[in-house]
């Protein structure tokens, strides 16, 4: 994982309204404002945007995951399209200019501190590499 990361459920729907058997879901709206908006902010450099086919809490709404090595990874659910894009990429920011990845609890945007499920720590390798492969 070369720069920070967002991962975009692909099959996750929020909408009160049933699921639709087929796309689009409030996943894909999500995740084309949130390409948008990358690109508007010029954050393309520092930012990979990955769509997954499921991040697996079906029950929770638009899924998102943020991770980088050496950074904790957040899950965010229940999220909406809408206002949620722009919350989303306010934090990217704050993750990117965190050398811990850590982000100070009041700095988190309003619409996603309701909409952390995890912080997840980062994998920390305290073995020395060896030359026998």
């Amino acid at each position: 994982m070369p720069k920070n990361v967002i991962f975009v459920c692909e099959s996750c729907h929020s909408s009160s309204a049933e699921v639709p058997e087929k796309p689009p879901f409030d996943s894909t709206t999500l995740l084309e404002q949130i390409n948008t908006l990358c690109t508007e902010k010029s954050l393309n450099n520092e930012v990979e945007i990955h769509p997954v086919g499921c991040l697996w809490a079906c029950n929770s709404g638009c899924v998102v995951s943020v991770a980088s090595l050496d950074k904790p990874t957040y899950l965010f659910v229940n999220l909406t399209p809408g206002e949620t894009a722009a919350a989303l990429l306010d934090f990217m920011q704050l993750y990117i200019k965190s050398a811990k990845g850590t982000v100070v609890w009041k700095q988190i945007p309003e619409l996603l501190q309701s909409a952390i499920f995890a912080q997840i720590p980062p994998v920390v390798s305290n073995e020395t590499p060896s030359n026998s492969d």
